[in-house]
């Protein structure tokens, strides 16, 4: 389980610095933090609204409304909070840094780790069925071949359509990350592998 990822008040100083750059409505800011953390983390609208609700309190933060969005600003009270603390900000984004080149790492180690069991599931399930395997006439042996390529090239369209209509509706709302090539890649170099040790 991956450790939480702000500690106490960190996140409520990191809102306040992604909003000096200028207003934003809460999913900008949610996928704004989501894109720090290069797709490793994405708070809820659960996490952040409370938070931006405070500061509003606190009149560190404006809200105003308009067509059932609600967008926020600094004050500057906000500004100034932000100036007075440079130091704890610096800090926060070198933890932040440092969270994600741990999270990356484990976000890759769970995937090989499920493409190697993949990878032996795959090369078991091939030796038995090559165990199982009664002698076959030439000529049955190469229908049977040609069957099963068109159901694995039919298996492989399918993959790749389906992977293709996720990342375009990811990419439609900004949501593809880098994380999310290399976890492609890996996957996919390890499902190479796992394909090639069940050929004969």
């Amino acid at each position: 389980m991956m450790a939480p990822v702000f500690a106490h008040g960190q996140l409520r100083l990191y809102l306040l610095a992604l909003l000096e750059s200028g207003p934003k409505h809460g999913y900008e800011l949610i996928t704004a933090l989501s894109d720090r953390f290069g797709g490793t983390y994405r708070p809820s609208a659960g996490t952040i609204y409370p938070r931006l609700a405070r500061l509003v309190d606190e009149g560190l933060v404006t809200r105003s409304d308009e067509e059932r969005r609600s967008t926020y600003a600094l004050t500057e009270a906000g500004y100034a909070e932000l100036q007075a603390r440079r130091g704890d900000l610096a800090e926060l984004e070198e933890g932040i840094a440092e969270t994600v080149r741990d999270r990356a790492s484990q976000v890759r180690q769970d995937v090989r780790g499920a493409m190697r069991g993949l990878r032996a599931d795959l090369a078991a399930a091939a030796q038995q069925a090559r165990d199982a395997a009664v002698p076959v006439r030439h000529d049955d042996a190469r229908s049977a071949s040609h069957r099963h390529r068109m159901e694995a090239e039919q298996l492989l369209s399918r993959f790749r359509d389906d992977v293709r209509a996720e990342l375009r509706h990811a990419d439609a709302t900004g949501e593809v990350e880098r994380l999310t090539v290399e976890t492609l890649r890996t996957v996919l170099d390890s499902a190479l592998a796992a394909v090639r040790s069940t050929l004969r």
